[in-house]
């Protein structure tokens, strides 16, 4: 197979997430003023319960086909096989999955309102199974991803406006979201045959495949319920409109994060493989030009949008989700310490087969997360939420820093402090820059528009002065 390039692909990718930013930042102001925070509040309710079955089906096989098929992409045979075997095991458990949904629809009576809602969400659930995204993540062939990705936003921007035009057409939100993934899950798995051949078998590897998954799953399901433990529990304790307002911050908080972690998605079969083959030197040396890449985008993202909190949320949704300033502002924080456990996570612990110590990181953030929920949300409501999503992340760090520390040794030297140390000052700087936006300007489209154009100029100017060496890269087009 013709080995890709890496800046090539983080750039595909990262470009597909900003499509998928795009996509809310065209929609989202629109949805957010006709739905008013009611509907939006009921469409994340919905949402973030059909996330727990869309878990369950997941299984925890997409992570664990990356890390494995990576070893096996270049003999069509072996991968066509190990595809199908893991195929056939996702099928099993999307059905357990839809079978757990209908219980619950019929046991808990407070999703009885929902419930339209969570069984349109729950066609995702089958189509994200036979569109086997982590095909294309194992041959890295994002380019594919990308154009099909146009395609399908462009679409639902178009049904979007047409379909939602009052506040009780939060349902037909749901459906034009649906059907973005839908369509675009179809047209995966038929294209999925130019690399290998996917099909239902009977004679599957059950002891060399369902340990690991079910390791990862267990870690996915208590990593899914510390993120969105947050906005259930607002949902169960609160209402509708608190979620609305939280949905908002956490909305946006969650645009930047997919954004920053789009690099991490497009190493980890790369990572794999070297380790697969026994090539530390190079593993290593990977693993360093990534950290300080997310780096060099994460303080400076985490900053402006901590000074540009309230006119982002005035300009996507409207001055009457103001309230949800603060707990934005929060979740800055939980930005930067949510991306490097990231980088450890994916890029360390998993290619080495560690993934029972990101279970336990997962677990006891998980059940940190929840408890302090449940003490925080009916003191201080959204607010409580942010906080405890912060703490989870920060918690969730410091435990994958030290299941991960000894194969840290020897990646990060006096370059990359010095590197690190850059993106500090030029973050402060970005803080400064806001600031002066803010005495000169009193229209919030001015105000973002110094803010950033300034900032970015400022910033990388300081990196470029200090000849920081993933720039300078960048800007030779060098491929990593």
């Amino acid at each position: 197979m013709k080995k890709k390039s890496l800046g090539l692909n983080a750039a595909l990718n990262g470009f597909r997430n900003i499509l998928n930013v795009f996509f809310p930042l065209i929609t989202f102001p629109y949805v957010s003023r006709v739905l008013q925070a009611e509907g939006i509040g009921k469409y994340n309710f919905a949402n973030s319960i059909i996330s727990y079955f869309l878990l369950i089906a997941a299984l925890g096989i997409s992570n664990y086909s990356v890390r494995e098929g990576a070893k096996l992409r270049d003999d069509r045979k072996k991968i066509s096989d190990f595809a199908s075997q893991v195929f056939t095991i996702n099928l099993i458990s999307t059905i357990l999955s839809y079978i757990l949904l209908l219980l619950s629809l019929i046991i808990f009576k407070n999703l009885q309102p929902y419930k339209i809602a969570i069984l349109i969400f729950g066609l995702q659930i089958f189509f994200t199974t036979i569109g086997v995204e982590w095909v294309y993540t194992i041959f890295e062939e994002y380019a594919y991803i990308t154009i099909r990705s146009i395609i399908f936003k462009i679409i639902s921007i178009i049904l979007l406006f047409l379909l939602v035009r009052k506040s009780t057409d939060y349902l037909n939100y749901v459906g034009v979201i649906v059907f973005s993934s839908v369509g675009s899950n179809v047209l995966n798995y038929l294209h999925s045959k130019k690399f290998c051949d996917i099909k239902i078998v009977f004679k599957i590897n059950w002891k060399k495949h369902l340990k690991p998954i079910l390791v990862i799953f267990a870690t996915g399901i208590a990593t899914q319920i510390y993120l969105n433990s947050d906005i259930t529990i607002l949902g169960i304790l609160k209402n509708d409109y608190i979620v609305g307002i939280y949905s908002v911050s956490s909305k946006i908080y969650g645009i930047v994060k997919s954004l920053v972690q789009a690099m991490v998605v497009v190493v980890v079969p790369r990572l794999s493989m070297l380790l697969g083959k026994g090539e530390y030197k190079k593993f290593r040396g990977l693993l360093r030009q990534v950290t300080s890449a997310l780096a060099l985008v994460t303080f400076p993202s985490a900053t402006g949008l901590y000074m540009l909190a309230p006119q982002i949320i005035i300009l996507i949704s409207g001055k009457g989700y103001l309230r949800g300033v603060s707990s934005l502002r929060i979740l800055c924080f939980a930005l930067v310490f949510s991306v490097f456990s990231w980088i450890f996570a994916y890029c360390i612990l998993l290619p080495a087969k560690r993934e029972r110590f990101f279970l336990i990181a997962a677990v006891v953030s998980a059940f940190f997360n929840i408890g302090l929920n449940f003490i925080l949300i009916p003191l201080i409501s959204e607010n409580g939420a942010a906080l405890t999503t912060c703490l989870a992340e920060f918690v969730m760090f410091i435990i994958i820093i030290f299941y991960s520390k000894d194969m840290l040794k020897g990646v990060y030297d006096s370059k990359f402090l010095k590197e690190f140390l850059t993106y500090l000052i030029g973050s402060v700087i970005i803080v400064t820059i806001c600031l002066v936006g803010n005495i000169l300007f009193s229209y919030n489209i001015a105000k973002v528009i110094f803010d950033v154009i300034f900032s970015i100029v400022t910033y990388f100017g300081i990196l470029y002065f200090t000849k920081n060496q993933i720039l300078l890269r960048i800007i030779a087009l060098n491929r990593i």
